[in-house]
């Protein structure tokens, strides 16, 4: 687990901007030294620029792209303490969404992950220490309307990270998952009227997301919750779920009316 980000070699995925980057700005002023990789390079670029970082031009969700930047940041840092698969995406769409939305969705909010575990677990399990940090969403926890693409995978993602904590957490590797809400980000703006309705009033900035990060190093708790409350709508789901389907689909008719769908 890491306890002390001073010297820590760290790669974030996504951290051109958003939740990444501001993990990346975080880290850095607790003194890790940071890879920067995103598929907009200018844009990881200037989040190194800000944290006297190094940065990649890189799809971290295909299976070359993963593989080049655990050998770059490698060779950058030496070893990697920290992996923050952060890159995601939220494609609109429902179940008649076309297989290569679907198929995208998988790659960068599952596979990605998956791809970066294969390749660090070796190092990790053999110096007994690595820390894996997930950004899941609440989503995964719960869903959310309007993209069955992004509520899918973020339920893969958390699954597959509750498998590596499960399997690996004996042998010193931390993982854990932040699930926050609405984040104000590119990706919260480009969910439209629903999306705003459903996360706009309790919306937080990203760096709120890293100071709750911070707080969770402390103590190495799986769940790492931005939204408290999310804790609760967790166990609603889980012990009243029909309810809570009820819920969902009484806030799902109220969009469709808002934006005039149905």
């Amino acid at each position: 687990m890491i306890t002390e980000l001073k010297g820590a070699g760290v790669v974030i995925t996504g951290g051109g901007g958003g939740i990444g980057g501001a993990l990346a700005r975080r880290f850095a002023a607790e003194g890790a030294r940071v890879v920067v990789a995103d598929l907009d390079g200018d844009a990881a670029a200037r989040v190194a620029d800000e944290v006297n970082g190094s940065w990649l031009a890189v799809d971290a969700a295909s299976e070359p792209g993963v593989e080049q930047l655990i050998t770059a940041a490698k060779g950058e840092l030496g070893t990697i303490d920290l992996f923050c698969a952060n890159a995601g995406i939220a494609p609109h769409g429902t179940e008649a969404s076309p297989e290569d939305v679907w198929a995208r969705a998988w790659d960068v909010n599952v596979m990605a992950h998956i791809r970066a575990a294969k390749l660090l677990l070796p190092d990790w399990l053999e110096r007994g220490k690595g820390h894996f940090l997930a950004t899941v969403s609440a989503a995964g926890l719960l869903t959310i309307l309007g993209s069955a693409p992004y509520a899918v995978t973020k339920h893969g993602a958390l699954a597959f990270a509750e498998w590596l904590s499960a399997t690996y957490r004996h042998r010193g590797i931390t993982v854990q998952a932040i699930c926050p809400q609405g984040v104000r980000t590119n990706m919260l703006a480009g969910t439209g009227t629903g999306g705003e309705m459903i996360m706009g009033a309790s919306a937080i900035a990203p760096e709120k997301v890293a100071d709750t990060v911070m707080e969770a190093f402390s103590d190495g708790r799986f769940l790492v919750l931005p939204h408290p409350e999310v804790a609760d709508y967790y166990a609603r789901r889980a012990t009243e779920t029909d309810r809570w389907l009820g819920g969902m689909n009484k806030l799902q008719r109220k969009i469709e009316q808002a934006t005039g769908q149905g």
